[in-house]
């Protein structure tokens, strides 16, 4: 209003010439940036591995009040700008610093890759396995948020004891037709539940997609139920083996690299999409979240309830450990091995 009443601060037409209105306040207040520097230095800390990595805890409303008692009236809209000029941004920590890294770690990725291109080229199926986390069914908070007409109320407490029950999600993935098998357990994780959920896909699916098969490859993580270095599993997959009459190739994952499994990326995030912000009231309300998940790519994803009793604490037979019939390969045989079928 002043500059309108100010005739030499308009041009004729009533536009405010060019270098008219109110500065920036980083550039008209003396020593901002300086005192600025100072208040975050006090409470800045750096990391070990990068000098040039900092971060701040501070606010910008607590940095505004740091500015304030150094006697500088700014508000958090400059404190962003000043912030933003020397590249503080607001960020979330990222998980890509390997926890460790085994010497034939290349070998090993290399070698499934040569065996994922050998059996898609003679048809022969070529599946990722892994079990997705845990999860409790009852009233129970779940993150995540989704359309409702009212409000969605659960427990105050998240407790165990709450629950009526677990559902186990064992994912199967297939890499050649880009469909995903869940096979929901509400038991235990372990090697013998592994084995069913591989019976029933193979039962009612495999079998089926793949007449002319005469070996499966299954990847998987070196770790959990299906352990590269326990007995148990490579027993309870001999046992699998003889049932069905076809041989199973695994190729395990080394130590470390269990999110480059393509089960990982290419079905269960898809699957957490599909089930995020529902409360899990009962098993079958799972099964038919996780039988809807689906992809602009064709993703396809079946699911069945394998509701038998898995026991823990199981121990290998001393006759298995003796006459283990597994052949495993020259190369690399810690991670690769085969289940063949043998005449009863």
């Amino acid at each position: 209003m002043e500059e309108l009443d100010d005739k030499a601060a308009m041009s004729m037409s009533g536009i405010r010439r060019q270098g008219g209105g109110r500065k920036s306040a980083l550039s008209s207040i003396e020593g901002l940036e300086t005192v600025f520097l100072q208040v975050l230095a006090q409470h800045t800390a750096g990391s070990p591995m990068d000098e040039t990595l900092k971060w701040t805890n501070l606010t910008r409303i607590e940095i505004a009040g740091l500015l304030h008692d150094q006697g500088i009236e700014v508000s958090v809209t400059v404190v962003d700008q000043l912030l933003e000029r020397h590249n503080y941004r607001r960020r979330k920590a990222q998980k890509r610093l390997s926890t460790g890294a085994h010497p034939q770690r290349n070998e090993q990725f290399e070698n499934i890759e040569e065996l994922i291109e050998t059996y898609q080229a003679a048809g022969n199926p070529v599946i990722s396995m892994d079990t997705k986390k845990k999860e409790l069914i009852g009233g129970l908070y779940r993150a995540g948020k989704l359309y409702t007409q009212a409000e969605i109320e659960v427990f105050d407490h998240d407790w165990p004891t709450l629950a009526e029950g677990v559902m186990i999600p064992h994912g199967l993935y297939d890499l050649s037709l880009n469909e995903g098998y869940i096979q929901i357990g509400t038991s235990h994780d372990t090697g013998e539940f592994a084995c069913d959920s591989l019976r029933y896909w193979w039962q009612h699916y495999g079998s089926k997609r793949y007449q002319t098969s005469n070996s499966i490859l299954l990847l998987c993580d070196g770790g959990g139920s299906n352990n590269s270095r326990h007995y148990l599993f490579k027993q309870d997959l001999q046992a699998l083996v003889n049932q069905l009459g076809i041989e199973i190739r695994i190729a395990h994952y080394p130590p470390y690299t269990s999110k480059y499994n393509p089960i990982e990326h290419r079905l269960f995030p898809h699957v957490t999409r599909s089930c995020q912000g529902v409360i899990f009231e009962s098993v079958e309300i799972v099964e038919e979240l996780i039988a809807k998940t689906k992809t602009k790519t064709g993703l396809q994803v079946f699911t069945t309830i394998l509701d038998g009793v898995y026991k823990t604490g199981r121990k290998v037979t001393e006759e298995f450990k003796q006459m283990m019939e597994i052949v495993f390969d020259d190369y690399l045989p810690q991670w690769n091995y085969t289940a063949v079928p043998q005449i009863q």
